[in-house]
């Protein structure tokens, strides 16, 4: 009885952890997503004329390989975005390297 209550109650701690960090992640992206290069993703993405990043990421047009190469090397009117990424406070104090800053923005922008 004790060994199936220890069970129970890990399982619960790990079910929570893991939602508590995909609360984290998606916060993280939220607050690079309003703040990257001062103004926010949404400056130029949450307008008609150009990339509508939660429609293609939902429509799989824009895959998660697809963004990250984007963000790294720029495309078009898009500047090269990771520099900007890792200053982000957010991901500064969560110790975030690129591929976890990019996963927490691109889980936000799914969310959206």
């Amino acid at each position: 009885m004790k060994k199936t209550l220890a069970t129970a109650a890990g399982i619960v701690l790990i079910a929570l952890s893991g939602s508590a960090f995909a609360d984290e992640q998606l916060e993280i992206g939220q607050k690079i997503y309003e703040r990257a290069f001062g103004r926010g993703c949404g400056t130029c993405h949450d307008i008609a004329s150009n990339p509508q990043l939660p429609a293609n990421i939902k429509a799989g047009t824009l895959t998660r390989a697809s963004f990250e190469k984007i963000l790294k090397e720029g495309k078009g009117g898009m500047p090269v975005a990771i520099a900007e990424i890792m200053k982000n406070k957010a991901v500064e104090k969560a110790g975030y390297g690129e591929d976890q800053a990019v996963d927490a923005l691109f889980a936000y922008i799914s969310s959206k």
